[in-house]
């Protein structure tokens, strides 16, 4: 990919306001974006994230009341709920670290530095909820970059009730809540929003070298 390519991409991607419900991601393009979601960073790689993909059409239906009535969450092809931990404990860093030596070798002992340091800042209270909710807006980017360079549409979401939400998927008892929402999928014919020029600022507005 060239930078033309990707400028291209970022230029038609916009924000799908309608979708077209007949269309579906095919199986293998779907993976890929599943992985790129795996793969997204986060602080210290801890990943306080869980991505529930809802494709059960009753389900989405019910949701699509708790998300202002807007029907992207009915009629895209996959709808990706970011969901984060309400708290991070030190469990979850020993999970973290297990999986640490399950991929790379090594024993916990061996981490003792790391675990302190992680377990330092969580003992400040810095690994809030709303600490979370930032690593899934990191995710939430990566995904609708990824998507764009493969000709997906997506529709980045804040407008719903978590509550709601946390409670239709079974978030509460996971330890978890909604963050963000996500459709993707491909635009309808008929989104006249699709062909309007993007309006940002110069980038001699928003870019400062020094």
């Amino acid at each position: 990919m060239d930078t033309t390519e990707l400028l291209n991409a970022l230029n038609w991607r916009y924000a799908t306001k309608v979708f077209d419900p007949t269309k579906k991601i095919p199986a293998d393009i779907w993976a890929a974006l599943e992985e790129s979601l795996v793969l997204t960073p986060s602080s210290f790689g801890l990943q306080p994230w869980k991505f529930i993909i809802v494709q059960d059409q009753e389900l989405r239906e019910q949701l699509v009341a708790h998300a202002w009535r807007q029907r992207q969450v009915a009629d895209c092809s996959h709808l990706v709920v970011m969901a984060v931990k309400k708290s991070y404990n030190l469990d979850d860093l020993d999970a973290f670290i297990t999986r640490m030596v399950e991929v790379r070798g090594g024993t916990p002992e061996a981490l003792a530095g790391f675990r302190k340091m992680v377990a330092g800042t969580q003992a400040q209270g810095y690994m809030t909820t709303e600490w979370a909710k930032m690593q899934a807006y990191i995710a939430l980017g990566q995904f609708m970059m990824n998507c764009a360079l493969l000709g997906i549409d997506t529709c980045p979401m804040e407008g719903f009730v978590p509550a709601k939400f946390d409670e239709l998927l079974g978030l509460e008892a996971q330890g978890l809540t909604t963050a963000v929402l996500c459709p993707a999928g491909y635009r309808h014919a008929d989104d006249r929003y699709a062909v309007l020029p993007k309006v940002r600022f110069k980038t001699s507005d928003v870019v400062e070298h020094r």
